[in-house]
């Protein structure tokens, strides 16, 4: 039975009851806040620059701005590579609409080529849709006008200035200054990514390639405003402009450039004509070559093609790795080789019959006139260039001794020159032919090495390199095309420190003279006398024919279509004779002899370089009452 009493209410039990739960309430509001301002205090206090940077990032586009290159000048400031205004087709995709109906359409009023089209569709895939992509390079003016007359008929489609680097001597320095292209993923390997930030060209052969830290600059940037999709708003809110390289001055004088490049006449070859003091390359041809500018934005495929399909191989730079059969040309060191030995003596003589054979052997190693040329000492064995004398002092010494004394002119390694690429040729030696071939050495190896035969390849920088050390009695200097640099227009141009001196790898100056006055003897009366007529200054050079040749059913093919220029054909010179300050070494790839045909193009050379040496003689202070003397 229900009890009809209601139970007695205990307020002051419900009051503490409340107020604990109250205080509960209290204390976790107060935790949460206090968790909220903690959170809001680490997300605007302690993490604000991350946040305020994220922020900054979605809303202000940091772009980068290319340095303009550095400009290349020869030694006398004309320009060999600038950078030129030029204009561009650019097209904007998301505008454009259809673009093959556009590339059709646009082909009627400028010249589209599937190139162009290939390269625009590269590009393409790296530039958002509202991005400008470059379609035709270098327009002309004649193209730009009427491109202009048709605009409102192509939307999307904008004429845009432009720098791109331009060589204006063209051919002349291809091979030297080089060329910029555009960066491929190879580049990206090997480049700083934020150095080259903004920039598309980099410097792919020559000087160009070498210096490319020098030309290229610092990269510069600016930051713009945009919207979610990346558009730009309004102008750049901040610009820090990028620094320009430096500008090059060479060591070539572009007219004795010129005056090389013609002396040759369309025939290949290379020349080299260098400073023995101090390294200074002043003129360097490799012919044939090709035009630069054709690289700069990308070569064509049909250009390209026409370039591997000529037969002499314009695209081989002679100079650093052109291989060539020395001859002749190497019996003026093989001869100091001897003397500084101790093996001969300048008056020593050898019996020249026509014929040299090996003790024990039958084989004949002949001389070039029959019957020989009698009894010779070291000046007439070089003047006259007697394989008999350069057969015996060879066999005398060894391949061992042979090999170490020639290799102190730089034989058979590269010179060290500032250019990519260069090749080591080949000195003749035990090791190197147990490497290459895996055979011993042999007694006749050593006879042929000793007249520049056999195994002996150099190239032409490499035989230029060595001839300098020879005429700068010995004191070796390392080949370099890098003479000032200058940072900015308005700065004045810096000339580059000189490499301290090194010393004479000849003991004994007496056995240069000896050879000296040999080479001296080449000119005057031996196998290219009348080289030296009506030049003011007294010529030493040594003339080198290499029988070196292909032959297919009885044609001669892979280097003269006659039998009489199947031969390799060199000179070497430097002058004035007891003072040198030009040392040239010239090589074609087909004639008759380096007399004949090589020293004429040398005689051209010192003939062009003459005229600015007695200026700069007469310039200079005189010396013990003598006008014109050395300081």
């Amino acid at each position: 039975m229900r009890s009809a009493f209601k139970p007695i209410k205990e307020n002051r039990h419900e009051y503490a009851l409340f107020r604990r739960r109250a205080l509960a309430g209290f204390l976790i509001i107060v935790v949460c806040l206090a968790a909220l301002a903690t959170r809001f205090h680490y997300l605007q206090v302690v993490r604000h620059d991350v946040f305020s940077a994220r922020s900054d990032a979605n809303r202000i586009l940091t772009r980068p701005l290319a340095p303009a290159r550095g400009l290349i000048y020869d030694r006398n400031g004309v320009l060999l590579a600038e950078n030129v205004a030029a204009f561009r087709l650019e097209v904007t995709p998301e505008q454009a609409g259809k673009l093959d109906d556009l590339f059709a359409r646009l082909g009627r009023i400028v010249p589209i080529s599937e190139d162009d089209i290939a390269r625009f569709n590269v590009l393409r895939k790296g530039k958002r849709s509202y991005q400008g992509v470059p379609l035709r390079l270098k327009l002309s003016e004649e193209e730009i006008a009427r491109f202009s007359i048709n605009r409102w008929a192509f939307p999307g489609v904008d004429v845009v200035p432009y720098l791109t680097r331009s060589y204006p001597l063209g051919a002349e320095f291809a091979h030297t200054v080089g060329y910029v292209g555009r960066i491929d993923n190879d580049d990206l390997a090997r480049l700083d990514k934020d150095a080259y930030a903004g920039t598309t060209h980099v410097g792919k052969t020559g000087i160009e390639r070498f210096y490319e830290e020098r030309l290229h600059g610092e990269p510069g940037y600016e930051k713009i405003e945009v919207n979610a999709d990346h558009r730009p708003i309004g102008e750049p809110l901040a610009r820090v402009a990028p620094k320009p390289g430096e500008n090059l001055h060479l060591t070539i004088d572009s007219d004795l450039q010129q005056v090389a490049e013609a002396a040759f006449g369309g025939r290949a070859g290379a020349a080299v004509a260098i400073d023995p003091r101090n390294g200074e390359i002043l003129a360097m041809v490799g012919v044939p070559s090709y035009d630069p500018n054709l690289f700069v934005n990308g070569i064509s495929k049909a250009d390209y093609a026409a370039l591997l399909e000529t037969p002499h191989k314009p695209l081989l730079n002679r100079l650093l790795r052109g291989t060539y059969t020395p001859g002749s040309t190497m019996k003026p060191f093989v001869a100091l080789a001897g003397l500084e030995l101790g093996l001969r003596k300048p008056g020593d003589t050898v019996l020249s019959t026509g014929e040299f054979f090996i003790p024990g052997q039958s084989r004949a190693y002949r001389d070039d006139v029959r019957g020989g040329f009698g009894r010779v000492d070291l000046q007439q064995a070089i003047a006259r260039s007697v394989n008999t004398y350069f057969y015996s002092l060879a066999l005398d010494m060894g391949i061992d001794r042979f090999s170490a004394a020639l290799g102190k002119f730089g034989f058979g390694k590269p010179t060290g020159i500032d250019l990519v690429g260069e090749g080591s040729g080949v000195l003749p030696s035990r090791e190197w032919k147990r490497t290459r071939y895996k055979q011993p050495w042999f007694p006749g190896e050593t006879v042929i090495a000793g007249i520049g035969q056999g195994y002996w390849v150099v190239t032409p920088l490499q035989l230029a390199s060595a001839l300098a050390t020879l005429a700068n009695r010995g004191v070796p200097t390392v080949p370099h095309l890098l003479r000032a640099v200058q940072t900015g227009i308005e700065r004045p141009v810096e000339l580059i420190g000189k490499a301290p001196p090194q010393a004479s790898i000849i003991e004994k100056p007496a056995n240069w003279e000896a050879v000296q006055q040999g080479m001296v003897g080449v000119v005057a009366a031996g196998t290219a006398r009348g080289l030296g007529n009506d030049f003011p200054y007294v010529i030493a050079g040594k003339t080198g024919t290499a029988e070196r040749y292909s032959r297919n059913d009885e044609t001669w093919t892979s280097i003269s279509a006659s039998p009489i220029e199947r031969h390799q054909v060199l000179f070497e010179c430097f002058t004035p004779a007891d003072d040198p300050r030009i040392a040239v070494v010239v090589a074609l790839e087909a004639g008759r002899s380096g007399a004949s045909d090589a020293a004429p193009i040398a005689r051209k050379i010192l003939d062009a370089w003459l005229p600015g040496d007695l200026e700069r003689q007469a310039s200079r202070p005189a010396v013990a009452g003598v006008a014109g003397g050395e300081p």
